[in-house]
C-alpha cells in the first residue's frame, strides 16, 4: 500500500532534505525512523524510500512538506503518526498519515506550492529567531521601501523564464515556472514574502529575495527586477540570501486525493502570513 504523510521539520541542523554521503538529512532522519517502526523482517521485504513534494535546502523549513512511501505494513492512520514519530528527533514531526491509491505522487500529484520567507530588519539581530528567520541589518532610521518592492514583484507573476534566479545545482529540466502570487506581508522589524507558484528552481526562492531587498534598500529601482528576468543571466541578480527565513508552507493537490489541509496553528509565524 502507498502512505502519505505530513511533516513540520526545523531544518537549521540537517544539509537539506535530500539523502547525501556522510551528510545529516531529514530524508535519512525520516526513512530510519518509519524503518524502525515496520521493523527488520517488513522492511527486508519492502525497503522504505521516500518521495517528497520538494527538496528543501540545507538550513531551510517546512510547516507543510507532504511525503509518500509504499509498504506492505497495515497501520492505523494514527499508528503511523505516533509509532514514527517516536523514532523521530524533536526537530522533525508528522502530523498526518493517510493510506492514497498508487496513482499519488508526493511529487508529481502536486499542483501548487507556497512558500514563505519570514525576515527580521533592523540594528540588532533578535537571537530568539537564530536559524528561524533572516536578517538585514538597518540603521534605526532607516526602512525598507516595501511599495517599491511590491511594484517590482508585479513582471514575476506569470510564466516565466527564471535563469537568473536559478542555482547552477539546479536539476530541473526546465527554468520555465509559473509564479501565481507575491504577497510583501509587515514591513519593519518583522517582514514576510509569500510566493505561490506551480514549482520553483534550486534557490529560487532566495534569489528572489535577496534581489528585493537590493530594490528595498534603494540599490536598485523596481525596474531592475524585470531586466534581470529577461536577461536570464545568474550573473547579474543579487547573491542568494540566507536560507535561515525559508518555510515550505503549503502543497495543493487535485481535491480527489483528500490530502489533509498542514497543521498551521502551531507555527509561530503571525495570523494571516501563510494565508488559506
Amino acid at each position: 500500500m502507498r502512505i502519505a504523510l505530513g511533516l513540520q521539520y526545523d531544518g537549521s541542523a540537517y544539509s537539506g532534505w535530500q539523502t547525501q554521503v556522510n551528510h545529516n538529512t531529514i530524508q535519512d532522519e525520516l526513512e530510519k525512523a518509519i524503518s524502525a517502526f515496520v521493523g527488520e523482517q517488513a522492511y527486508a521485504q519492502c525497503p522504505i524510500h521516500t518521495i517528497t513534494a520538494g527538496r528543501t535546502d540545507a538550513g531551510v523549513h517546512a510547516l507543510g512538506q507532504v511525503v509518500h512511501f509504499d509498504t506492505n505494513v497495515e497501520r492505523e492512520p494514527f499508528s503511523w503518526v505516533r509509532g514514527v514519530n517516536s523514532f523521530l528527533p524533536p526537530s522533525i514531526v508528522i502530523n498526518w498519515a493517510k493510506e492514497v491509491p498508487e496513482e499519488f505522487s508526493a511529487r508529481f500529484s502536486a499542483f501548487e506550492r507556497t512558500y514563505i520567507y519570514a525576515l527580521q530588519v533592523g540594528p540588532c539581530r533578535s537571537p530568539m529567531a537564530h536559524a528561524r528567520a533572516g536578517y538585514l541589518m538597518l540603521p534605526p532610521n532607516q526602512a525598507l521601501d516595501i511599495e517599491a518592492m511590491k511594484i517590482a514583484s508585479r513582471c514575476l507573476i506569470g510564466e516565466n523564464d527564471f535563469s537568473s534566479f536559478r542555482s547552477s545545482e539546479c536539476q530541473s529540466k526546465t527554468p520555465v515556472k509559473t509564479i501565481y502570487s507575491i504577497d510583501l506581508i509587515g514591513g519593519h522589524p518583522w517582514m514576510y514574502f509569500r510566493i505561490r507558484g506551480n514549482a520553483f528552481l534550486h534557490h529560487m526562492i532566495r534569489n528572489l529575495v535577496g534581489c528585493f531587498l537590493q530594490i528595498g534598500q534603494g540599490r536598485q529601482q523596481p525596474e531592475w527586477m524585470a531586466e534581470v528576468l529577461a536577461a536570464k543571466n545568474r550573473q547579474i541578480a543579487a547573491p542568494t540570501f540566507m536560507p535561515d527565513g525559508l518555510y515550505l508552507a503549503k502543497i495543493a493537490y487535485p481535491e480527489e486525493f483528500a490530502i489533509p489541509a498542514p497543521w498551521l496553528e502551531n507555527s509561530w509565524l503571525p495570523n494571516g502570513v501563510i494565508g488559506k
